[in-house]
C-alpha cells in the first residue's frame, strides 16, 4: 500500500476505476464498522469489539471469518451480504493526516491500488485543476466517515464508563472433532444493561444509544451465518457447532 494525501499539484491526472471489486479484503477476517452502520450491518455480520494490544483502545468490527486470513463473505464475483461496511467499500480512498497542515485530516488514496491510475475512468480533477463532481462526492463521504468515527469513539467511551462490556469467546466445533476458541472478543453485558438506573436508561434512550446496543446484541446470532458460509465453502472441514460464552473474570486475568 502507498497511501498519500491527494494533492492537485501531484495528482492532476489521477483517475479511479468505475468497477472496483473487493479482492483487497479477500484474506481479511475482520473489518472496522462504525456505530451508525450497526442497524444494517447486524443483519449480516456479528458485531463485536476487540482491544488493540498496544494502545488498549477498543475498536468495533464485524467478523468476516472464523480464523485469521479467512473471509467467508468474499467470492470472486460476489459478496455474500447486501450491506458492505464503509471501511471496505471506500477503498482506494481513506482519511489521513495532511502533511502540510498540522492535525488536519484530508482525503487520501492508495497509489498502489489496481483501481488507481491515469488510464482509469473517473478523474479527480478537471482540466483547470478543480475538483470534479466525482471527487467532491468522495470528499463528502469521507467527511461523513469522520463524523461517524467521532460518534463511534463516544459510543465506546460510554460503554466503558458504564461497565457494559464483557469479554467473550467463540467456541467452534468441527466435523473432524477439532475444537477451536476465538478469544479477545468483547460484547455487551446484558445483565448490567438491564441493571441501569431509570435515570441512566432514560439518558441512553434520549441519546439514541439503545439502537446500536440492541443491534449489536442481535448481531450475535450472525455467528450461525458464519458457520453456514463456512459449510457452503470448499473447505472440507465443516462446522458442527458454534456458540459464544462469557469469559469469567478470573479466566480473563
Amino acid at each position: 500500500m502507498n497511501i498519500v494525501a491527494i494533492k492537485k499539484e501531484q495528482h492532476q491526472n489521477l483517475k479511479v476505476a468505475n468497477q472496483r471489486d473487493l479482492s483487497h479484503v479477500a484474506n481479511q477476517h475482520i473489518a472496522p464498522i462504525n456505530v451508525r452502520e450497526f442497524p444494517q450491518a447486524s443483519t449480516s455480520y456479528p458485531i463485536v469489539l476487540i482491544k488493540d494490544p498496544d494502545s488498549e483502545r477498543y475498536r468495533t468490527v464485524v467478523m468476516l471469518g472464523l480464523e485469521a486470513g479467512e473471509n467467508l463473505y468474499h467470492e470472486e464475483k460476489k459478496w455474500q451480504a447486501i450491506y458492505i461496511p464503509h471501511s471496505i467499500s471506500m477503498v482506494p480512498f481513506s482519511l489521513g493526516l495532511d502533511p502540510e497542515k498540522e492535525k488536519t485530516l484530508t482525503a487520501c488514496i492508495d497509489l498502489d491500488s489496481p483501481f488507481v491510475g491515469e488510464d482509469k475512468d473517473q478523474a479527480l480533477f478537471d482540466a483547470d485543476g478543480n475538483d470534479t463532481e466525482y471527487f467532491k462526492g468522495i470528499q463528502e463521504q469521507l467527511g461523513r466517515l469522520y463524523d461517524n468515527e467521532v460518534a463511534n469513539e463516544n459510543f465506546v467511551k460510554i460503554l466503558l464508563e458504564n461497565d457494559l462490556l464483557q469479554e467473550l469467546e467463540l467456541n467452534i466445533a468441527f466435523n473432524n472433532e477439532e475444537k477451536k476458541k476465538l478469544v479477545g472478543i468483547f460484547g455487551i453485558n446484558e445483565e448490567k444493561l438491564h441493571g441501569l438506573s431509570d435515570e441512566k436508561a432514560l439518558e441512553f434512550y434520549k441519546s439514541g444509544l439503545f439502537m446500536p446496543i440492541h443491534a449489536m446484541l442481535a448481531s450475535a446470532g450472525q455467528v450461525n451465518r458464519l458457520a453456514q458460509l463456512r459449510n457452503a465453502s470448499e473447505n472440507p472441514v465443516k462446522v458442527s457447532g458454534i456458540q459464544y460464552s462469557v469469559v469469567k473474570a478470573e479466566e480473563a486475568k
